[in-house]
């Protein structure tokens, strides 16, 4: 293999590389932080406890995590099948690797939004701010640098 035809082979394989992560980590970041939002009011007794949906998210998120990757991968071969209608290429591995990329990045806000004081929260509830006020204005932009 000469030169020319490495360093193209590598510039290819560095192209699908960035787009791999790269649309996988848009998606996860926008449904992960909702998850990770989700994961947070659910368990906290100042906003919208809920126990069954906590418990049965949480769940689901750990046993996503505990997953070796490349098991995972053959797991969603079915579903990464039926939404692209291949399990081959750079745009299969895609799917398997967002999904693990979701079950991470939503463990990760919410372990964000847990270092909050207790306190900044139950002082907005007693401004009367709304849990959507609370996570846009009071949790996000909190929990921001740790999220980042």
């Amino acid at each position: 293999m000469s030169t020319n035809e490495l360093i193209e082979t590598l510039w290819i394989a560095s192209k699908e590389t960035f787009f791999m992560v790269g649309i996988s980590m848009l998606i996860a970041l926008v449904v992960g932080t909702v998850l990770g939002i989700v994961l947070y009011i659910t368990s906290s007794s100042l906003l919208c406890a809920n126990k069954p949906i906590n418990a049965i998210s949480g769940f689901i998120i750990n046993v996503i995590r505990s997953i070796p990757f490349i098991i995972l991968l053959v797991l969603l071969y079915p579903f990464t099948d039926f939404l692209l209608n291949t399990t081959i290429g750079a745009k299969a591995v895609t799917v398997p690797l967002t999904v693990a990329a979701i079950a991470f990045l939503a463990r990760l806000v919410e372990g964000a939004f847990a270092e909050i004081d207790k306190g900044v929260i139950e002082a907005s509830l007693a401004m009367g701010a709304s849990v959507k006020d609370i996570v846009w204005d009071v949790l996000l932009v909190e929990a921001l640098p740790g999220i980042i």
